[in-house]
């Protein structure tokens, strides 16, 4: 029925209007943000789910650091041992030397000499093997019990780094004496398990650093294949969006046009009066 005091049809393509602008807007909203949800809204549970997933990654990309860390640790601790096992090494030379009935005994004071230099220096590398300030040899630092590393996105994903002292005194070298043939041969003997101790760590410290390095490829797929479930949820189709924003667009230039002609009508019901 036609009417002047309400427009029925203006207040229709009010409505309208109204729904296709908020379509368009929100289609605007999700290309220029590339994501999907841009409201709580658009997807409450796949919000959810992807805030989850985004604190996941955010955790495993320090867990890759707290890796990469890890395993400078232990290549600085493998350095160092390094270093003493090749003191050890002329350690046992010279006792070997003194040990030779060939040795005089005057030369034997000048390989005492050297051989007391280089226990000291041991204790020099345990305690000047450092990471972050922390000694990593000497048991005196930080990691002189076993530390937990967080590899993961929970508190249970964590790998212990444990280092063992590789200082004289633990590795008994630091009072051994080769003045004479028979301290030296008594010290060959303890350098050979000095240095079987050396080995040892090192090869703890080379079965950590190999376990971090898996780890870290570990954690690089996980961020991956997070990331792209994380995609899936939240990221937006542009062209899906590209074509509804197009489809509200005309819309609401329809509507437009709907409410001017609308506005119009009470006038042309008017001339019915006259």
């Amino acid at each position: 029925m036609p009417a002047i005091s309400t427009n029925m049809a203006a207040n229709s393509a009010v409505r309208y209007l109204n729904i296709n602008s908020n379509q368009e807007t929100s289609s605007l909203s999700k290309l220029s943000s590339g994501s999907r949800i841009t409201s709580a809204s658009d997807d409450a549970a796949g919000l959810a789910i992807s805030t989850r997933i985004s604190s996941d990654i955010t955790t495993l990309q320090q867990a890759a650091t707290n890796a990469a860390q890890a395993t400078s640790i232990l290549q600085t601790a493998d350095g160092g041992a390094s270093n003493i096992s090749d003191i050890l090494a002329r350690m046992k030379s010279l006792a070997s030397e003194s040990a030779s009935g060939t040795t005089v005994s005057s030369s034997r004071a000048y390989i005492q000499s050297e051989f007391s230099q280089l226990s000291q220096q041991i204790d020099s590398i345990a305690g000047g093997t450092r990471y972050s300030g922390q000694s990593l040899l000497n048991a005196t630092g930080d990691f002189s019990a076993a530390v937990s590393v967080l590899v993961g996105s929970s508190a249970g994903d964590t790998i212990s780094i444990s280092l063992t002292s590789l200082t004289a005194t633990t590795l008994g070298v630091s009072g051994l004496d080769v003045s004479t043939s028979s301290g030296a041969t008594t010290a060959l003997t303890t350098l050979d398990s000095a240095i079987s101790t050396v080995s040892a760590a090192r090869a703890n410290i080379g079965a950590q650093e190999s376990r971090f390095n898996f780890s870290a490829d570990s954690i690089s797929t996980q961020t991956q294949n997070l990331q792209s479930a994380n995609s899936a949820i939240k990221d937006v189709d542009i062209a899906a969006e590209q074509a509804k924003l197009s489809s509200a667009e005309v819309k609401t230039q329809a509507a437009v046009s709907a409410e001017a002609a609308a506005n119009q009508m009470p006038q042309y019901l008017l001339k019915l009066l006259g």
